[in-house]
């Protein structure tokens, strides 16, 4: 829901934390959760030295709104309140095509990827709680697979656990 975008960059950010740059972490030097390749992309150029230190809530914003709640149509009224920040969240950390096509699969959707018309109508006939437990399910499952679960994956656990509860208090507000 459109409401719900800056309490949800609020709450992915609690998550994402910081300034890393951690050598197993395939997205290599993070900031505010955005990593150099995407800074690099949303700016139009190579990032100097420094300068992913230096990133603010008010740089990554933007970045955040057009690239992953825009794409998981978290403005949008059928897009319920909860699932919403679902999304976003795994969409930020995985890429906004895996919960979408979660998502889609339990609506019985075709799985594409991308979050349309049908798929929004298909979703808005379904109770958001169960849409949101299964995206919990499914996200966990995927992040077990990942070989670097064994370095990350106490962290991701506590983000998918936190990610859902938050979910379903949206829910019910």
């Amino acid at each position: 829901m459109k409401e719900n975008f800056e309490k949800s960059l609020e709450m992915l950010l609690h998550h994402e934390g910081g300034y890393v740059w951690h050598p197993k972490d395939p997205g290599g030097e993070t900031n505010l959760g955005v990593t150099r390749a995407v800074y690099e992309q949303w700016v139009g150029r190579q990032v100097m030295d420094g300068e992913m230190k230096a990133l603010t809530v008010a740089d990554v914003a933007p970045i955040y709104k057009t690239n992953y709640w825009d794409k998981i149509k978290g403005d949008d009224p059928m897009m319920a309140s909860g699932l919403d920040f679902a999304a976003f969240d795994w969409g930020v950390n995985s890429g906004t095509g895996r919960p979408a096509r979660v998502i889609q699969k339990y609506i019985g959707a075709t799985q594409d990827g991308a979050i349309g018309p049908k798929s929004l109508a298909r979703l808005a006939e379904n109770d958001p709680v169960k849409v949101i437990q299964y995206l919990y399910e499914q996200r966990q499952k995927f992040y077990e697979r990942l070989p670097t679960f064994e370095t990350f994956g106490k962290g991701w656990t506590r983000r998918n656990q936190e990610t859902l509860k938050a979910a379903m208090e949206m829910v019910n507000e």
